[in-house]
């Protein structure tokens, strides 16, 4: 960041509010995502164990390509709050419907490709024969509902950059309620084992997307904003989303380089891995949650040409990081003995899981400031650099990672690799945000 004086207490405490009372809603949404997965395996883990591993290859192959438009949130919040901090929200509603009419046009292509194709999916993904089936049903059945998946996270961008992460968590708590009770009564009431867990599942999303859809249509009407798709509007948002779609497919493959090489480690290092990235995964949700508000606060500051104003709430969420990551690091080390035997009661696994775990511990300061200076770039639009950043760590972090077996090295050792990989985010990201470029000010970027 540019050196400026330190904030006053009142200016602080002012950036504090706006950060707990968008970063807390968002942290409940973001952790109602993943529990539809588990209620699904839950009740078709019941079916028996073909059908719960056809469940599992689905899901996987289901999360990889939505995950993949993730960019649909983060593109649509940073326009959205640019907008509203210009005071112009009927423009920043109507840029929020060129995101949503994308995701839906994004959501009918998945499914073109999807359908016709979903056998050999499950088969690259390595489904055996007896699990093969159920993999190929669940998954096409759902992908019915990837365009409403798609529709919720653009609209959850248009709702965040409104400076609303309240709705977000109703509709997530609301869906995840109708989820559980549709699978229940689809698969044992209807009889319709794991198609019924996929018809509920599809249900609920297209419920939730209904749900999205009233609010920001309410909003537009009340504005006076325009609901038919624009050609022009729908291919900026496809443009903005770009980058950060390469950005994201480099994460993704950081993270398939580092399960694959812990595969090569051996059994017992790949089950200490999962556990361990189950972990790393639920404490990022909570750091996401702290982006999350950053996307929104800086959007707005920069729309409304307030740049003091968003190196202020820059440096105040980078605190909020870096003292987040320390709060979990301690926990890692202090409740290690209560959960690592809730995963596992294998000892090989629990002695190899135990010292890359404080590994992790000491990263988790290092992966607050990563994702907090990541959501202000978002919000600030500078995805062009958030991709050729992730390039680079990938590009370090590769080679790195791929030496850990040829060398001799353990799970530890990968662990530190993982380290090496958000050091050089944290630097990329902190050179840019102390360069300033980042700070371009005005409706539009």
């Amino acid at each position: 960041m540019t050196q400026a004086p330190a904030s006053p207490p009142h200016s602080r405490r002012r950036h504090d509010r706006e950060i707990i009372s968008l970063a807390v809603p968002a942290f409940g949404a973001l952790v109602a995502e993943p529990l539809f997965v588990m209620v699904d395996s839950a009740i078709v883990g019941h079916l028996g164990t073909p059908q719960l591993a056809g469940l599992a290859v689905a899901a996987a192959l289901l999360t990889t390509a939505v995950s993949i438009f993730v960019f649909l949130a983060y593109a649509t919040t940073a326009a959205v709050a640019r907008r509203v901090g210009a005071g112009d929200l009927a423009s920043a509603i109507r840029q929020g419907m060129d995101g949503i009419w994308l995701a839906v046009l994004l959501g009918v292509a998945v499914i073109a490709i999807t359908l016709p194709t979903a056998p050999l999916l499950v088969d690259v993904f390595g489904a055996s024969d007896t699990a093969a089936p159920y993999a190929t049903t669940y998954l096409r059945i759902s992908s019915l509902g990837i365009p409403a998946m798609l529709v919720v996270m653009a609209a959850t961008g248009v709702l965040r950059g409104l400076q609303d992460t309240r709705t977000p968590l109703y509709v997530a708590i609301g869906g995840f309620a109708a989820n559980g009770a549709l699978n229940a009564g689809l698969v044992y009431g209807a009889g319709l084992g794991i198609a019924g867990s996929a018809w509920g599942t599809v249900i609920a999303q297209v419920s939730m997307a209904v749900a999205y859809l009233v609010v920001v249509v309410r909003g537009a009407r009340r504005h006076g904003a325009s609901l038919r798709p624009d050609a022009a509007g729908i291919r900026a948002s496809a443009q903005a989303g770009v980058p950060l779609l390469v950005r994201t497919l480099s994460l993704r493959a950081v993270l398939m380089i580092a399960t694959a090489v812990a595969a090569r480690l051996g059994d017992t290092e790949i089950a200490a891995h999962q556990i361990i990235l189950s972990l790393w995964s639920l404490m990022a949700f909570a750091l996401d949650a702290i982006a999350i508000a950053g996307q929104a606060i800086i959007g707005r500051y920069l729309g409304a040409d307030d740049a003091k104003g968003a190196r202020e709430a820059c440096r105040r969420m980078v605190q909020w990081g870096i003292v987040s990551g320390v709060v979990f690091g301690a926990l890692i080390v202090l409740a290690r003995p209560l959960f690592v035997p809730l995963f596992t009661g294998d000892q090989a696994v629990q002695d190899t899981l135990l010292p890359a775990l404080l590994v992790v511990a000491l990263s988790q300061p290092i992966a607050g400031v990563v994702f907090v200076l990541d959501g202000v770039l978002m919000g600030a639009g500078d995805g062009r650099y958030l991709a050729w950043a992730m390039l680079v760590t990938l590009a370090v972090f590769a080679p790195v990672a791929l030496l850990v077996p040829v060398i001799g090295g353990g799970l530890t050792a990968l662990w530190w690799a993982m380290t090496l990989m958000m050091t050089v985010r944290m630097v990329t990201l902190w050179l840019r945000t102390r360069s300033g470029k980042w700070v371009i000010t005005g409706a539009t970027r």
